[in-house]
């Protein structure tokens, strides 16, 4: 029997709502299919960050080096700067841990209502892998003459060729695992003068070790819109940080809602844990409820099961959600329906 030792961090908000449906839907898919599990929680959150100046301890990354994966609920609350919290917690484990792809597949689930007319769950299928180290996202940059006329923020956007080929080479080896047919590439390198440029170039270089693969590249701005006009078009979609994270969002709200969308921040080598995170956030307007919709958080642990080897009973899980939605099951509000956050939960874990 296989096991994972698990590092378990609900953070904010209703992560501590929807990570006890999750490792409930992995504990039933475990019991199914022979995989046992080992779970540490810790309290790492802006709650910490309040009564201690800092949302995880300083030997945090030595701690999670120790695990199989992550499994993250959300970061993020009122009170506490979200520069704070992404960047004391969520970015350095991306960060240290060389979790250089964001991955989120944007699939409608039958059963799902689509805000696209005529839309239907044969039609949006397919990824967006997001570059999830380095681009926009960087901390290269400060402030001059704060509070004067003269006042100046810059921000640099790193590029390198490293970072660059790796995450595009993860977007065509998935691509071609999953029996899909073309790579799109993100851009804007009409107006973006020096790094979107680099961009098209090693996308280029890539796309040519694939001669098997199709390929496509659109300006951030159109392609947003074909998103929405055209998601059928789209099979493996690959973007910088910001443009991966833009396009990440707007995929599954096409879908349906934002509420179901899984991600994984991988470590393809397997050098250090990859972590699994639901997109919707902490969502503190509905905090404490017992509304939230933990599909994000279930499909998440489905990712990693799949990570780790565990390809049936990650099928398993995403079948069972797809079941209950379109079965006749159990709703939260986001979904149109009245359930509460566990009473989903148990009738995905009652469907495995």
């Amino acid at each position: 029997m296989s096991k994972l030792k698990l590092a378990v961090i609900p953070g904010d908000g209703i992560g501590w709502e929807v990570i006890p449906e999750g490792i409930k839907v992995l504990e039933a898919a475990g019991a199914k299919f022979g995989i046992e599990y080992e779970f540490t929680e810790f309290d790492w959150s802006c709650e910490r960050y309040h009564k201690t100046g800092q949302m995880m301890p300083e030997d945090g990354i030595e701690q999670l080096k120790t695990f199989d994966s992550i499994f993250l609920g959300a970061v993020g609350f009122p009170g506490v700067p979200d520069h704070v919290s992404l960047w004391g917690l969520l970015i350095p484990i991306r960060r240290e841990m060389e979790q250089y792809v964001n991955l989120r597949p944007i699939r409608m689930l039958k059963g799902m209502t689509c805000p696209l007319v005529g839309r239907t769950s044969e039609d949006i299928d397919f990824y967006v892998v997001r570059e999830n180290n380095e681009g926009e996202y960087s901390a290269i940059g400060g402030r001059l003459f704060e509070g004067t006329d003269r006042e100046m923020a810059m921000q640099e956007s790193v590029f390198t060729r490293l970072g660059t080929d790796r995450v595009m080479r993860y977007a065509f080896e998935l691509c071609r695992r999953t029996g899909k047919e073309k790579v799109t590439s993100a851009t804007k390198s009409n107006g973006i003068i020096h790094t979107m440029p680099y961009w098209d170039e090693r996308f280029a270089a890539v796309s040519k070790e694939y001669p098997d693969l199709k390929t496509d590249q659109y300006h951030i701005d159109i392609l947003t819109a074909n998103f929405v006009l055209h998601p059928d078009w789209f099979d493996v979609v690959v973007g910088s940080n910001l443009f991966g994270d833009i396009l990440s969002d707007l995929g599954p709200a096409v879908a349906g809602s934002i509420a179901i969308a899984p991600s994984a921040n991988i470590n393809p080598e397997k050098k250090y844990p990859s972590m699994f995170e639901p997109v919707h956030g902490s969502a503190p307007d509905i905090a404490g409820k017992g509304i939230a919709n933990p599909i994000g958080q279930i499909w998440s642990g489905a990712m990693l099961l799949e990570h780790h080897g565990h390809q049936e009973a990650a099928d398993a899980i995403v079948a069972a959600c797809e079941a209950v939605i379109s079965g006749g099951g159990p709703k939260t509000p986001d979904l149109g329906g009245q359930a509460s956050t566990k009473d989903l939960g148990d009738a995905i874990a009652a469907a495995i």
